[in-house]
């Protein structure tokens, strides 16, 4: 018997790079709106607007883009074009359209997993957006379970657990957001591998569990994955 009855895997720049492309359509809009005000303050504003956002809109690349034509509206005091808003919205498609490029020995990693425990994929955001990503990654066939949330607070993940009657000492969340893969299943008992992505949202960032938290983990890549887990289960 394991000591782990499920593991649980955030997709955005856990499995596959997301955050690149916000940064890409971000240095496109600070271009856009140059002739109005210095990048910083494009920046600051546009970040002040995603985070305001959210209880709107949600997480995702639909909302990344209302906020933009949002913030480029009150930046230029209305005098945007009507030729910028159409910009804007094609940097949106070319987003959702985008190649999904799996972190290296993601897939080897996921497959060999699969032959041992039960996977679930816990990602957050636009439905029609995660599960595009979700069916064109090739991956999708480890999972289990797929579960796609409007947030990752640490309640979602009650109901979670609940819902697949599991124990909280017998789950591991492994993801790259502090805010929303760790602390709210180590707040519930269970366990959670860290993996920092070379970049992460602001509105992500929190302070790091300390190393001699009960349960927690931090790794440099998703190949120190497996290993980490034989440890686990030895210590059953």
């Amino acid at each position: 018997m394991t000591q782990l009855d499920m593991i649980g895997f955030d997709a955005d720049d856990t499995l596959w790079h997301t955050e690149y492309l916000y940064k890409e359509a971000q240095a496109s809009f600070l271009h856009l709106l140059s002739h109005y005000h210095p990048p910083e303050q494009i920046a600051a504003k546009l970040y002040e607007t995603e985070v305001k956002n959210l209880q709107h809109f949600g997480y995702g690349i639909k909302s990344y883009v209302l906020s933009m034509i949002e913030t480029a509206i009150e930046l230029s005091d209305k005098q945007v074009t009507g030729r910028d808003i159409q910009v804007l919205l094609d940097i949106g498609r070319e987003m959702l359209s985008a190649d999904v490029q799996l972190l290296d020995g993601v897939a080897e990693t996921i497959q060999q997993l699969a032959g041992t425990h039960a996977l679930m994929m816990i990602t957050k955001g636009d439905l029609f957006e995660q599960e595009s990503k979700i069916n064109r990654s090739g991956i999708e066939r480890n999972f289990r379970h797929v579960e796609v949330l409007s947030d990752k607070s640490q309640a979602a993940y009650e109901v979670l657990l609940t819902r697949y009657k599991l124990a909280p000492a017998r789950f591991l969340m492994v993801g790259n957001s502090l805010r929303s893969d760790v602390w709210p299943v180590l707040n519930l008992g269970a366990w959670a591998a860290y993996i920092p992505y070379q970049a992460t949202w602001a509105h992500e960032l929190s302070e790091e569990p300390s190393t001699t938290q009960p349960r927690y983990y931090r790794l440099g890549n998703l190949g120190q994955l497996a290993g980490l887990i034989e440890q686990i289960e030895a210590s059953a």
